[in-house]
């Protein structure tokens, strides 16, 4: 199985998950060939290769590559996961431990989960439940495409207001 772990471009940190995933791959508690892009997280994998960034090419080679995508909720990586039909668990970046401005991602996590177009995993300890059933997890992608895109982006337009105010 071949995991690709995408954390986006966003300004701050999520060492939470990628601690959660070295301990998982340290542990030999799956057979996965792991590759992470980290972005601008200060935790730096041991037991798996990383990059900080990728060029758009190599992250859409890397999605479209993987049996598994794990990403934060950030819209970029959904999208093209969805795109490609990958099993996608999503790990929302949460404000209190300095992953982003608001806890925007845990509805966005939410939203993708009731619809079974993701597995959202709230707390990485259930990362590793989560990888186990993402082997058979088909996501819905056909039904609903243009609402998930237009939510997405309302959850965006209402994250830059926010902003703004």
């Amino acid at each position: 199985m071949k995991i690709f772990i995408a954390l986006g471009t966003h300004k701050q940190q999520f060492n939470r998950l990628l601690k959660a995933m070295d301990k998982i791959a340290g542990s030999k508690a799956i057979d996965a060939k792991i590759f992470a892009q980290i972005g601008n997280s200060d935790y730096e994998p041991k037991h798996f290769p990383f990059a900080r960034f990728l060029r758009p090419d190599e992250y859409e080679k890397e999605i479209k590559n993987a049996d598994v995508v794990i990403s934060h909720a950030g819209a970029g990586s959904i999208i093209t996961a969805l795109q490609y039909r990958k099993p996608l668990i999503i790990v929302p970046r949460l404000k209190k431990f300095g992953e982003h401005t608001d806890d925007h991602q845990i509805d966005l996590a939410k939203a993708l989960d009731e619809r079974k177009k993701a597995i959202a995993v709230f707390n990485p300890d259930e990362l590793l439940d989560a990888i186990k059933k993402a082997k058979d997890f088909k996501p819905k992608t056909e039904s609903d495409k243009e609402k998930l895109i237009a939510r997405i982006k309302g959850f965006l337009e209402e994250c830059s207001c926010k902003k703004r105010n």
